[in-house]
């Protein structure tokens, strides 16, 4: 008697759809009378990916179409950068074949602080900012500040 063990071992790898191919599957998944299974069959995928494509779909449909809101957190205080000695330009010495960059790309010093803002809220949290900030990311911060006082 021969003990034989049989061992089936998966070499596939996750595939990557571009959202093209996602687009294309879901609008065959959404057309009426086509069930998710027959779909999911025909292109060899799991029932599952399709629903977290849908969920994933409805989820960016909804963030999409909130509107902007501001976000009142007391008053909003501007205030003139103090007198500070000129920076000199840092040196850069330029190969002789490469062109000057223009000047609206190159950056002050680091130093500097361009469009100061100091926000005083309510809660007595001072938040300072210069004009490089990100918008998003600053909506992101006063979001949870307000949500933590």
């Amino acid at each position: 008697m021969t003990d034989r063990v049989e061992i089936i071992a998966r070499t596939e790898r996750r595939r990557k759809y571009s959202d093209a191919e996602k687009a294309a599957i879901l609008a065959e998944a959404d057309q009426e009378g086509v069930s998710v299974r027959d779909v999911a069959r025909r292109h060899e995928i799991a029932e599952s990916l399709i629903y977290n494509w849908r969920s994933a779909r409805r989820q960016a449909t909804a963030i999409a179409s909130e509107p902007l809101e501001f976000i009142p957190y007391g008053s909003i205080v501007t205030t003139e950068p103090a007198p500070t000695a000129p920076v000199p330009a840092p040196q850069v010495k330029a190969a002789p074949s490469s062109t000057p960059m223009p000047e609206d790309l190159v950056r002050p010093h680091p130093g500097a602080r361009p469009g100061a803002i100091d926000i005083d809220l309510p809660s007595g949290v001072r938040l300072s900012t210069d004009s490089y900030v990100n918008e998003k990311a600053l909506a992101r911060v006063l979001r949870a500040l307000r949500d933590v006082s």
